[in-house]
């Protein structure tokens, strides 16, 4: 007769036996000690591991995750408190969840199970082999929801994408060392993945859209020159015209002045008669 599964209220029971009665991980890692001693000891006596994460399954992770996690992070506060991501997270590393599990954890839908993708591609990094992490991992490198992130210093805004890259590229997240992955191009060359094209194209196709970017731009700076030039053109043609046409107009004016003086000048004025004549004999 099987005995029954029992839920032992000390959970440090798991760290205690070390990992010795489960299984290792896939990659080859005790799920026991993956995470620091120091960490380990402040979640196992947080409040709300007590609380939150004593007895749950898998499916009860989907609920804790929606109900309390608001951020991705490890410790917080001078306290060093544990966050409920990284309470979940070792939770996690109790329960070993499948890869069909792990699925359905990443392709939930909706922004109020953002988080618990984030949780599960957490997990997969602590446990997973490092092609399964990139094969798993970058397809939501595309994924550009906002996360807050808790830490030491406060809260600060980051990308779901981020997050991912993260992962993928750093030493440390969420107050956890990561084990050392091989990079991707050393995974290429051992012909285990196979060359990740970017959404935004190769490196050549984006050099060759400058390019043509700068041609466009220098032929449309040269055609502006030419018009400016044009009009500049035109503006003098029309300005001398005027100037022209004024200095022809004060012309005639001055001629018809002039003409005004000489008829004037030889009409003979009466009292300049009437003054001869008397000044005749």
């Amino acid at each position: 007769m099987s005995k029954p599964d029992v839920h032992r209220a000390d959970e440090r029971r798991f760290l205690d036996e070390r990992g010795t009665t489960g299984p290792l991980a896939p990659n080859g890692l005790n799920p026991a000690t993956i995470m620091e001693k120091a960490v380990r000891e402040r979640i196992v006596e947080s409040y709300f591991f007590k609380e939150q994460c004593f007895g749950v399954n898998e499916a009860d992770i989907v609920d804790r995750v929606v109900e309390h996690v608001d951020h991705v992070g490890g410790v917080t506060g001078t306290s060093q408190r544990p966050t409920p991501f990284l309470c979940l997270a070792f939770k996690l590393l109790q329960l070993a969840p499948g890869d069909d599990i792990l699925d359905e954890y990443l392709h939930f839908g909706g922004d109020k199970f953002k988080y618990l993708r984030a949780l599960a591609a957490f997990y997969i990094r602590l446990t997973r082999p490092d092609r399964d992490v990139y094969i798993r991992l970058e397809p939501f490198l595309e994924d550009r929801r906002k996360l807050r992130k808790k830490g030491r210093n406060g809260t600060t805004l980051t990308y779901m994408d981020e997050f991912i890259d993260d992962l993928l590229t750093k030493d440390r997240v969420c107050s956890t060392s990561l084990w050392k992955m091989r990079r991707r191009d050393i995974l290429e060359d051992l012909d285990l993945l196979e060359p990740r094209v970017s959404p935004l194209g190769t490196l050549e196709d984006l050099l060759e859209e400058e390019e043509e970017e700068e041609e466009k731009e220098e032929e449309e700076a040269a055609q502006n020159g030419d018009d400016v030039n044009g009009e500049s053109r035109e503006h003098d043609a029309s300005g001398s015209e005027r100037s022209r046409s004024r200095s022809r107009s004060r012309s005639r004016s001055a001629s018809a002045t002039r003409r005004s003086n000489h008829d004037r000048m030889d009409i003979d004025d009466p009292e300049d008669r009437r003054s001869d004549g008397e000044r005749s004999p």
